[in-house]
């Protein structure tokens, strides 16, 4: 009798704040936007270094796989079997999401500032309720619509510095063309998430890098013979090591995981985060002055989030 009313108690035992935590979505949408917000930043390093960007994102990706499939190889024998009945999905995914986003951001970035980045980034949270409401008739409430708008002005207030004569005199050109493009190709990678077969995101990420970094290989090839070679220093090995571990796997396995659990229009707003962790990790690594511009720009994003958040999915 003991044990059985011990066991009835375990049952109704409320889950612990750790495991709240690890299964909280939203948590990890804020993580993969932490992870994110040093992308731009590794490419203009990589582009001043003068490392071939396919290979760059060949590289990371391959190298990605390489670390992750000691941990996940036995998960991805057992959903062998579920990627290969949906390979006319995965495979479509991983080498838009994986390999032509980070190719065309990477390119992108040799031709274009990170502050423009930043700002074409902000499209991506409208341009992916766009691609769910054309390819799958998705509706978004009022507050999800609000929460984007209020977090989107938040973006354009740091950007600009909190004047109007900063986000005016902002010049755009072909390397801004590409990264729209690699805002519609997300838009589209992150709208279609719902479709891959019901595998583990660990292995689904595995999958991302494997097939991502393998379909760059003939232009990576192509680049080293006829563009620019690796150079082998310290700054391309730091930047290949970010790349590669936190916004290459992590994140990617962080905004899988969270995305799953609310939806891509709700997920697509914290998106928004990245250049608020910029402005943060700015006035803390590299002893940037904070600003009243970073203030309130900063309690828009996180307003906008908590708002579409709050909304329905």
């Amino acid at each position: 009798m003991s044990v059985q009313i011990e066991k009835q108690t375990s049952a109704t035992e409320p889950p612990s704040v750790w495991r709240r935590l690890i299964d909280n979505p939203w948590l990890y949408l804020a993580l993969a936007g932490l992870f994110w917000s040093g992308n731009h930043i590794a490419g203009k390093a990589a582009a001043a270094g003068l490392m071939p960007p396919v290979s760059m994102a060949s590289l990371r990706w391959l190298l990605g796989a390489a670390i992750m499939w000691p941990f996940v190889r036995r998960q991805v024998i057992a959903d062998w079997p579920q990627l290969k009945r949906g390979w006319k999905v995965v495979v479509p995914m991983c080498i838009a999401g994986g390999g032509i986003f980070s190719a065309t951001q990477f390119i992108a970035l040799n031709f274009t500032s990170a502050l423009n980045a930043s700002i074409f980034n902000s499209f991506a949270p409208g341009m992916i309720a766009a691609a769910g409401a054309i390819l799958f008739r998705d509706r978004l409430r009022a507050m999800n619509y609000l929460g984007i708008a209020v977090s989107f002005i938040g973006v354009l207030t740091i950007v600009s510095r909190g004047s109007l004569d900063v986000l005016s005199s902002v010049q755009f050109n072909g390397g801004d063309l590409l990264l729209l493009f690699n805002m519609a190709i997300w838009a589209g990678y992150c709208t279609c998430l719902r479709l891959r077969p019901p595998v583990h995101p660990m292995t689904f990420a595995f999958v991302v890098a494997l097939i991502g970094g393998l379909s760059l290989v003939p232009v990576s090839i192509w680049e080293q013979v006829y563009m620019r070679q690796f150079q082998m220093n310290w700054l391309n090995l730091t930047v290949i090591a970010y790349i590669t571990i936190f916004s290459g796997v992590l994140s990617y396995i962080c905004w899988n995981k969270g995305q799953e659990a609310v939806g891509a229009s709700r997920a697509a707003v914290f998106l928004h985060l990245i250049p608020f962790y910029g402005a943060m990790l700015a006035t803390t690594l590299l002893g940037e002055h904070l600003m009243m511009f970073h203030i309130a720009g900063c309690a828009l994003i996180l307003a906008g989030v908590w708002i579409a958040s709050r909304g329905g999915r």
